[in-house]
């Protein structure tokens, strides 16, 4: 690749996810409606575990605590509408590089709590007569703030990365929002060494967070088979296999984006994935974890002092 193709990139052009016209408006109205349940299906959830007492135990806690992270992931969304509405869409390189570096520490603080969270059901399904006394306060401080760590530490890694392209070929990003594989693609120098890195990353976080998860459930399972009442069986089942399921989609998304051998061969695809772990979850999780939740029912009730009208829809 010649020497002159290669410039200093001061602004990004983000596409957007698509071009076409015709999908403009759907497009922006589905994203707004989404981008409002999110930000007050979690802001909500946050609000309620604060202000109702029984909800003051840990597994609630970490909950409030997934909540602000799936908040966080939704400042991606203002910028994804604007650049659906506006024929503007470019973001400068600082503000690129800022935008990857807290959405890279969201993605990688929430696959830990994820873990954190199913190790939490292992211990309140499994041992509940000890569990408030094994998960005090202290350890769930310590956990959650090691989860914030985790982030902080790897997000500076591929920040790092990110900041040591010298020059891009292009400033137009085949994405909605700032992300490393993308800009790979835009690098006018070899990246083989920086894609080893994020593989080995994102491969240790992956292994560590699923081994967690899945002794944790494998324990609940052998739990849950012993029990002797049927309706108790379901209703555990049906919470952990809602718990899985978002797990298995945030993990699985993750690792078909910065897995693969080679970070950049199909942007198109990975912008469709990336909308599942950056706009999907996000929304679905304030419903997966707490509408579901009896516990979580109960309080909302109190709060509004009325019977919820969609109770048994979650019910």
């Amino acid at each position: 690749m010649g020497e002159e193709n290669c410039t200093l990139v001061t602004e990004f052009i983000l596409l957007g996810l698509s071009d076409a016209p015709e999908l403009r408006v759907f497009l922006s109205l589905l994203f707004l409606l989404v981008y409002g349940v999110t930000v007050w299906g979690n802001l909500g959830m946050i609000a309620l575990i604060q202000v109702s007492s029984r909800l003051h135990i840990p597994m609630y806690f970490f909950l409030s605590h997934l909540s602000f992270v799936d908040f966080c992931y939704s400042t991606v969304m203002p910028k994804m509408l604007s650049s659906i509405l506006n024929k503007e869409k470019a973001v400068s390189f600082l503000g690129c590089m800022v935008q990857f570096y807290l959405f890279c520490t969201c993605a990688v603080a929430e696959v830990f709590l994820l873990a954190v969270m199913a190790y939490d059901s292992f211990s309140a399904i499994c041992s509940p007569l000890l569990y408030m006394v094994s998960t005090s306060r202290e350890l769930c401080m310590v956990l959650v703030s090691g989860c914030y760590l985790c982030g902080t530490v790897c997000s500076l890694v591929h920040l790092c990365l990110a900041l040591a392209i010298p020059s891009y070929r292009s400033n137009v990003v085949n994405h909605f929002f700032c992300d490393l594989p993308p800009l790979f693609t835009l690098a006018c120098y070899d990246i083989s060494i920086s894609e080893l890195m994020v593989f080995v990353t994102v491969t240790f976080n992956e292994i560590v967070t699923i081994m967690i998860i899945l002794t944790s459930y494998l324990f609940i399972l052998i739990t849950i088979l012993r029990m002797h009442s049927a309706e108790g069986r379901h209703k555990t089942f049906s919470t952990c296999a809602s718990h899985l399921t978002a797990i298995v989609v945030l993990q699985g998304t993750i690792l078909f984006i910065y897995r693969r051998p080679s970070l950049g061969n199909s942007m198109d695809t990975d912008k469709v994935a990336s909308v599942f772990y950056t706009v999907v979850i996000p929304m679905l999780n304030p419903l997966i974890y707490s509408l579901r939740n009896k516990d979580v029912k109960e309080a909302l009730k109190n709060v509004l002092g009325s019977k919820l009208p969609f109770e048994k829809l979650f019910s």
